[in-house]
């Protein structure tokens, strides 16, 4: 499909370093995006939340405890005292800021997991002139609004949940019947759908899902796929995107393929 935004614009799958290629370096960390784009990535997903005084950080989770060396909730925390905990490896937390001033030609998939880094989040976007080479994702329909009303149509989002549930029915019954009882309204300001392989034991990926988003305009990237098999069966399907916890996987897979652009 023609890419309508600046971030989609890859001539192939694109591949995702999922939180920076957690599987290969410690999750969210310079060490693991470092790691990732020494590969030849250009895409990279991370989460983020905001702290107490405002400053939106890369984690993925709301608290410190599984992944850094102390507890301790990011929005109760300010950022001098996330900044001093430390990750794996003697790796510290990432401002966003600074993500996207020390990689620049890097693209992000910002997945924002909590209502009050909405906001924050837009502000950074602005002041770094991000807005082109990031997509935006959420589990909440409310912040994805939110986030489009701050920043505008040029921003590339991904679908929210009540549309992922709209475009997986209207794979199973007719695009009439979707069209009229559903509405496109629920996926019209999204550019592309990032859905896992399976909710439980709902398959949501396959040919019928891939091919009714695709006469939809939208862009299905899969997430997290870490298995060389499952990938294959996967870009066979014709997906645009994987994100994966083992970027050097990723990247034999598509080299194998003659899929994989620099």
């Amino acid at each position: 499909m023609p890419a309508r935004y600046e971030f989609l614009d890859h001539p192939g799958p694109i591949p995702f370093a999922h939180r920076g290629g957690a599987a290969e370096a410690p999750e969210n960390s310079r060490a693991a995006f470092s790691h990732a784009l020494d590969l030849g990535y250009r895409y990279l997903e991370t989460d983020v939340y905001a702290t107490s005084d405002g400053e939106v950080v890369a984690i993925h989770d709301p608290d410190l405890a599984r992944t850094a060396d102390r507890p301790g909730r990011i929005s109760e925390l300010s950022w001098s005292e996330v900044c001093a905990a430390r990750l794996p490896g003697d790796q510290r937390i990432l401002r966003l800021d600074d993500v996207l001033e020390e990689w620049p030609d890097a693209c992000w998939n910002i997945d924002t997991k909590h209502d009050a880094a909405v906001e924050p989040l837009a502000r950074v976007l602005s002041r770094a002139s991000a807005v082109g080479r990031v997509c935006v994702t959420s589990f909440s329909d409310r912040r994805l609004a939110k986030v489009r009303q701050l920043l505008g149509p040029s921003l590339c989002t991904a679908t929210g949940p009540a549309a992922i549930t709209a475009l997986r029915l209207g794979s199973l019954v007719p695009l009439a019947r979707v069209a009229s009882e559903l509405g496109r309204t629920r996926w019209a300001a999204a550019a592309a759908t990032q859905v896992p392989i399976r909710q439980g034991r709902i398959p949501v990926v396959d040919a019928r899902f891939v091919a009714f988003a695709h006469r939809c305009g939208l862009a299905v990237h899969v997430w997290t796929v870490d298995d060389a098999a499952e990938m294959d069966r996967l870009l066979d399907l014709g997906i645009d995107g994987i994100m994966t916890d083992r970027p050097t996987v990723l990247k034999e897979v598509l080299v194998r393929r003659g899929q994989w652009v620099a």
